[in-house]
């Protein structure tokens, strides 16, 4: 425990300056770690100086009562919650879908299994019955805790597990009730380090979800990395606007933040509403905000000068961010957004620390205790290939520890000489990252290989389009041209001339090579229901010649502008 507090303390005390924090920072070394009880009970919720400071906020924008917990008060409840899910039977080890909206039971429950030493496995309120299903079975659940209006979904699930509902519990469950619980808890024994705390399911954006075993030093202690890219401090009113359900939500809504002693802060809006959210950053004097790109497409809609925010901080994560987006949101409020880079399989890796220059289209730099390896196919170091970590005596402490087979137990993705992430970037002379693509979407197109984020990048710039997927269809002569799939702001017509407005925007910005081949007009973009874009559904339908994907209105060609094959409004053909 002295090794975690030491090195927190040395990288909140060079949180400006990344050379010195990266060349200092080392891991913690721990056998044993309960994160719950050894850091957040022990030294949180006893500290004089943060143990009667807001540990969980959640504020009501609609005018209702906002709830404060203070962090001895999350410790006593959480302790009652462990009381009473292990007189419902949780024992070490056991496995508890964890089915909760942004509510004080979803904190209560998290820390109340870390105590046990249960294993939580996160899920979204948004997950269908075969969903859930497919959790129950392939994570061998033991208990389901969930609201009274989530129920439903598992009446069609099979499987024997225990059934705990919050807010009435319908026939078969057991109702949510750990106030009469004793306020002190008792271990049943040590926890070690590396022993199972969350399972993840992917979103996945390319197969089936793969599941991911994290420890319990692997996201409290990895997620130091997250605290440090994020910029927090003791004190700090952190908002993160994440679904719970997903790893963001973890990094950022619970181990970060208090890892840090800055309190997790909430808006409870069942609707995103960009004013309102706006007005609750104004009103409760939020300092630190991490927000994925499609909340600041959101913000920017608004002259966010107008709001005269508390704000010291600004993060994004999730999918890159357009370098139009930062420079808007500069403008309006004199800050920079952020952009860092990590996945449900670590914390966050890389990012635009604060006090660092930040390069326009970049995700920053490796961040501390995190070596980044960009690899070809034959693990040899590039300038542009596969994000990597090296495993052995360089294995960061935020790295899952493996993707589990459901039917034999086994780990694996983590046992060789590196964990390969599958996603492509480009590194410069100043060891500064861009994110190129999955490498499963990057494609080759005349020999060159495009990014379909680059070419996304600029035609969000275009003042109609609100979101953009490039994927490539099959062309005889260049082997594959990128089609631009685009949802547009409300109000813009899917018509020809805002057709042919891309199509010159985009000209007037890309090589000759990366020109997008064809529009299509969607009303909707495919997506993963933790929000990020499946261009496999657009490239299988390309690929296939399939018609009507994502909700299509209408399809224009380039070639079908004889304006743009004279040359008009574009560059060289």
């Amino acid at each position: 425990m002295t090794d975690f507090i030491a090195a927190r303390q040395f990288l909140l005390d060079h949180r400006t300056d990344l050379a010195a924090a990266s060349a200092g920072f080392r891991w913690p070394e721990a056998r044993d770690f309960n994160w719950a009880l050894d850091w957040f009970d022990a030294h949180l919720a006893r500290d004089a100086g943060s143990a009667r400071r807001p540990a969980l906020w959640i504020a009501d924008p609609a005018g209702g009562e906002d709830v404060r917990l203070s962090f001895a008060e999350l410790s006593a409840r959480s302790n009652r919650t462990a009381n009473f899910l292990r007189a419902r039977g949780v024992r070490r080890g056991d496995r508890l879908i964890l089915l909760l909206g942004n509510i004080v039971p979803l904190w209560e429950v998290m820390l109340a299994a870390i105590k046990l030493g249960a294993v939580v496995i996160p899920a979204t309120t948004l997950l269908t019955p075969e969903e859930l299903q497919d959790r129950v079975e392939r994570g061998a659940a033991r208990f389901v805790v969930t609201t009274a209006d989530q129920a439903a979904k598992f009446d069609a699930v099979a499987g024997t597990f225990q059934r705990i509902a919050i807010g009435g519990a319908p026939d078969g469950w057991t109702p949510y009730a750990p106030e009469g619980e004793s306020a002190d808890f008792t271990p049943d024994g040590p926890t070690r380090a590396d022993d199972p705390l969350l399972l993840y399911f992917t979103s996945g954006t390319t197969a089936k979800p793969k599941l991911v075993l994290h420890s319990h030093y692997s996201y409290s202690v990895g997620s130091l990395s997250t605290m440090y890219w994020i910029g927090l401090r003791p004190g700090d009113v952190h908002l993160n606007i994440s679904s719970p359900g997903w790893a963001k939500h973890a990094w950022s809504s619970f181990f970060a933040p208090w890892n840090a002693g800055a309190t997790v802060f909430i808006v409870n809006q069942p609707r995103f509403e960009a004013k309102a959210l706006l007005d609750t950053l104004v009103r409760c004097g939020v300092t630190t905000l991490c927000a994925p790109p499609t909340v600041w497409r959101l913000l920017i809609q608004n002259d966010l000068a107008q709001w005269k925010v508390a704000l010291r901080e600004l993060a994004c994560a999730g999918e890159p961010l357009n370098a139009e987006i930062i420079d808007r949101v500069r403008a309006m409020w004199g800050l920079t957004i952020r952009d860092g880079y990590g996945q449900t399989e670590t914390t966050a890796q890389i990012g635009n620390s604060p006090g660092q220059a930040v390069k326009p289209g970049s995700m920053g730099r490796p961040l501390p205790g995190y070596r980044i390896a960009i690899l070809d196919q034959a693990n040899d170091s590039v300038t542009e290939g596969e994000v990597a970590l090296p495993l052995g005596a360089a294995r960061p402490a935020g790295l899952m520890r493996g993707y589990v087979d459901a039917e034999t137990g086994a780990l694996r993705g983590t046992d060789g000489a590196y964990y390969r992430t599958g996603d492509v970037a480009q590194i410069d002379a100043d060891g500064y990252l861009t994110f190129v693509g999955r490498a499963d979407d990057v494609f080759k197109s005349s020999d060159y290989r495009i990014s379909p984020f680059e070419l996304e990048s600029v035609l969000i710039e275009h003042g109609s389009v609100a979101e953009a997927a490039v994927v490539p269809k099959p062309d005889e002569i260049r082997l594959s041209v990128p089609v631009a799939y685009v949802a547009l702001v409300p109000g813009a017509a899917a018509d020809r001339a805002t057709a042919l407005s891309i199509f010159r925007h985009a000209r007037a910005r890309l090589a000759p090579f990366k020109r997008v081949r064809e529009i299509v007009f969607v009303t909707d973009l495919p997506k993963t229901i933790s929000g990020k874009i499946r261009r496999v559904q657009l490239r299988r339908g390309e690929a296939g010649g399939e018609a009507g994907l994502a909700g299509e209105v209408v399809r224009f060609a380039e070639s079908a502008f004889p304006e743009l094959a004279s040359g008009e409004g574009g560059g060289p053909a």
